[in-house]
């Protein structure tokens, strides 16, 4: 089986080892996470869409800390059909449909829940949403960083002093790309007990705050069609960038599928 990185030379430094999506089926992350949560051992979790894969190649720091994330899924029907393109048959793991999943997980081992990101009133509909719907569930700490939060400051750190201080061990990250996962890998570095989940919108989705496209669009892969239509001009750039680099994803899934080169994870 070839794997595909997802970063290149202009996102990733020297050394620095490649974003490849390591996460092949549900089940098989449900089982390892689980041991994580009871065993305390901590991960960092990111869902790979082609809006990430456009700011991998533009922002060195946001390669590097995604680079240090131990599990990564397919969050996107495109990053599924490249990478089957390119050899690796993987499973549609998006962020927003891990939400209750892991959280059950979390209720089942007796790990208390940390909410970081959206906002106060977001946060407090989606620790509701979370109890209803996982029992036993303890959300330990709802924080919502206030406007124009820098993921890589002192505040930050602040903040990761009361994750750390909260008694949670997992961690939902609510901010959106890039400061969820340049966050979760600086959380993580210094929390190394605590799962870090970084999920988008997923606690928006929860709460209410934010309406997710009926199943029957998923289905049909029209989920990104969707958004646009609901927002077009926070979406429709950042949807032309990504088709933009659609060919050149082409081309190397195909170079991969040919070249034949070891899975990264063997």
């Amino acid at each position: 089986m070839s794997t595909m990185h997802w970063s290149d030379e202009t996102g990733a430094g020297a050394g620095q080892r490649p974003v490849v999506v390591n996460v092949t089926d549900h089940a098989a992350l449900m089982t390892d996470l689980r041991g994580r949560l009871q065993r305390g051992a901590g991960f960092c979790l990111a869902t790979l869409n082609l809006d990430h894969v456009t700011k991998l190649r533009q922002l060195p720091g946001f390669a590097a800390a995604y680079a240090r994330h131990s599990h990564v899924t397919a969050d996107g029907n495109p990053i599924v059909w490249l990478s089957r393109l390119a050899g690796q048959r993987i499973d549609l793991l998006p962020g927003s449909d891990l939400v209750i999943p892991v959280a059950r997980l979390a209720a089942e081992t007796g790990t208390p829940l940390a909410l970081f990101g959206a906002s106060e009133d977001a946060l407090a509909g989606a620790a509701r949403a979370l109890e209803d719907q996982c029992p036993g569930l303890n959300v330990a700490i709802c924080m919502a960083p206030p406007m124009g939060f820098d993921p890589e400051s002192a505040q930050a750190d602040a903040y990761i002093d009361r994750l750390g201080q909260s008694g949670a061990g997992l961690c939902f990250v609510a901010l959106g790309a890039p400061k969820q996962e340049l966050f979760a890998a600086r959380a993580s570095a210094r929390l190394p007990g605590m799962g870090f989940m970084s999920i988008g919108a997923g606690l928006d989705f929860l709460s209410g705050h934010q309406r997710r496209a009926p199943r029957l669009v998923r289905m049909l892969a029209a989920e990104w069609l969707w958004r646009l239509l609901q927002d077009p001009r926070r979406l429709a750039g950042r949807y032309a960038a990504c088709i933009a680099v659609l060919p050149g994803l082409v081309g190397r899934a195909l170079s991969t599928r040919l070249s034949g080169q070891p899975d990264a994870a063997e």
